[in-house]
């Protein structure tokens, strides 16, 4: 499995690297110890200097050089980081599908637990279709008010609006992106977490805004049959989250503060 060119200098970076310390080390140079343990990380691949080890589960030709590539300042990074923004008017026009492409592809690349990985998504753009599971969100909605469920009743109000027509839960945006995992996977929804948050962090770029699809999601997450039947989701999957995306109608001239920082030293 692993392939050791010339080029090695038996600097053992590769050994030292690996998350499993599944490679070892001898005179003539690095060994899989354990070839069905590997996680298919990479690591030891992209950490050669001299791109002197090849892995066949992570081909080195599958590796994209990093050269000079700049890191970004401390303080460009944080404002970057800072400027992410909760998108909830959108502009009607449909984001292109190779856009919306591009958008999971850097998803895609969001690091997972033991590199499992394991999501898949499904993009919703119809318009019926965006309706129809609004209102089946707003139904188990109404569903968990007559109940008296304790954190819906702040929100008793949203329903209420929906209703009489004065509000859209879905925001107005073209497109509903849900991510969904097999039902035996333990952290598809952990998962999901990063995986999304990284298509947020980079939509800006694309010219695209974002927001967290809460209601749906809770909605998902308590297994309601509608939003399942409507999307098709099939039986041996579970949807581990969601988010609206489209172009912004606004956008944001300030950067906006949070919590004081709170952290405890041992």
């Amino acid at each position: 499995m692993l392939t050791i060119s010339p080029a090695c200098v038996k600097c053992g970076i590769c050994a030292e690297i690996c998350p499993l310390s599944i490679i070892g080390m001898d005179e003539s140079g690095p060994k899989m110890l354990n070839k069905d343990a590997c996680i298919r990380c990479g690591h030891c691949v992209a950490s050669c200097p001299h791109a002197a080890l090849d892995n066949s589960l992570t081909p080195l030709a599958d590796q994209v050089p990093l050269g000079d590539f700049p890191v970004l300042d401390a303080d460009t990074a944080a404002r970057f980081l800072r400027s992410r923004r909760s998108v909830r008017r959108y502009k009607p026009d449909p984001v292109p599908q190779e856009t919306l492409l591009r958008l999971l592809d850097i998803a895609r690349f969001a690091p997972t637990g033991g590199n499992t990985q394991g999501l898949s998504y499904l993009v919703v753009s119809d318009r019926a279709l965006m309706r129809k599971l609004c209102d089946a969100t707003l139904t188990w909605m109404e569903e968990q008010v007559r109940d008296n469920v304790p954190w819906i009743q702040p929100y008793a109000h949203i329903v209420r609006r929906y209703r009489q027509g004065g509000h859209d839960i879905f925001r107005g945006a073209p497109h509903l992106i849900v991510a969904y995992a097999p039902k035996n996977f333990p952290i598809g929804e952990k998962n999901t977490r990063y995986s999304l948050a990284y298509a947020e962090l980079y939509a800006p770029a694309l010219g695209l805004g974002t927001c967290w699809s809460g209601f749906f999601e809770m909605c998902a997450f308590a297994g309601y049959p509608a939003i399942y039947d409507l999307l098709a989701v099939p039986e041996n999957m579970v949807i581990t989250g969601a988010i609206f995306c489209g172009y912004p109608v606004y956008r944001y001239h300030r950067l906006v503060d949070r919590n004081p920082l709170v952290v405890d030293w041992r």
